[in-house]
């Protein structure tokens, strides 16, 4: 009987589980904006309500041909991109040692527990006003909320592993790199990878965050921008850009699943 939990959780995470229905998401999205469209024209909704698809279209075009687009999209990817990598990579580097130190988590949990309850836009304007309004403020936002995430995800995967294999392990002679290497972060990957999605599309949500506060650039800007001057279209390029990036950080991250959980499949062949 297979009783590690690391297998159980082989169908949620292991992309190449998801069934091979592509035309599903483009159908949707075609129904989405012919009701979205059918409800502006039946309801004579203005634009400054609900923009019809169209109008949306044709501010993307104005706003991408001017290159006030792709400059705030490129400050908010660079904002996600390091938010991330800083969040994911200190959660990690702390998940291990809470993992393997029952001590050391009863010492650190309380502080966690109390960060996590207090939202990060609350403390925002504290950190601008400690820091600066600078990049350096926006990527620590963002590290923030992809950090707890990440952070129960590596002690649960580390914990997850089997005592019987630990000592299996050790009756080979095994050093500490050794069961690292081979053994608690093969285990732990699957876990890992799951925290890391949710990682990817909250760090979105940071850099918005971020950069409503700091008002300086990045698409939380356009966002503020287009509701005080009305310009409701501006806010929906922007918030659809932010969406676009959402999705595409979820799908690198379900193809580094794809290609360092590989092993699951042939084990399974």
């Amino acid at each position: 009987m297979d009783i590690n939990p690391i297998r159980k959780l082989e169908g949620f995470t292991n992309p190449k589980q998801i069934p091979h229905t592509y035309w599903v998401a483009p159908l949707t999205a075609l129904i989405v904006v012919f009701g979205w469209e059918l409800t502006v024209r039946l309801m004579h909704l203005p634009t400054i309500i609900l923009p019809s698809p169209i109008q949306v279209l044709e501010r993307f075009g104005e706003l991408l041909v001017s290159g006030s687009l792709m400059k705030s999209t490129s400050a908010t990817f660079i904002e996600i991109v390091l938010g991330l990598l800083a969040g994911s990579i200190t959660a990690t580097l702390l998940g291990y040692f809470i993992a393997k130190s029952h001590l050391f988590e009863r010492l650190v949990s309380p502080f966690l527990v109390a960060s996590q309850a207090v939202p990060v836009v609350a403390i925002a304007p504290l950190l601008f006003i400690w820091f600066d309004t600078g990049m350096f403020t926006k990527v620590l936002i963002c590290a923030l909320i992809v950090f707890f995430p990440v952070l129960i995800n590596t002690v649960v995967g580390i914990r997850a592993v089997p005592q019987s294999l630990h000592e299996l392990m050790r009756s080979l002679r095994a050093t500490r790199w050794q069961i690292l290497r081979h053994l608690e972060i093969p285990a732990a990957l699957p876990v890992f990878l799951g925290g890391l999605r949710i990682g990817a599309t909250l760090s979105v949500i940071g850099a918005v965050v971020g950069e409503s506060v700091s008002l300086d650039s990045g698409l939380g800007l356009m966002i503020t921008q287009g509701r005080g001057g009305y310009d409701t279209p501006q806010v929906f390029v922007a918030v659809f850009t932010l969406v676009g990036l959402a999705l595409s950080l979820y799908g690198i991250v379900l193809l580094l699943e794809k290609k360092f959980l590989a092993w699951q499949d042939i084990n399974h062949s």
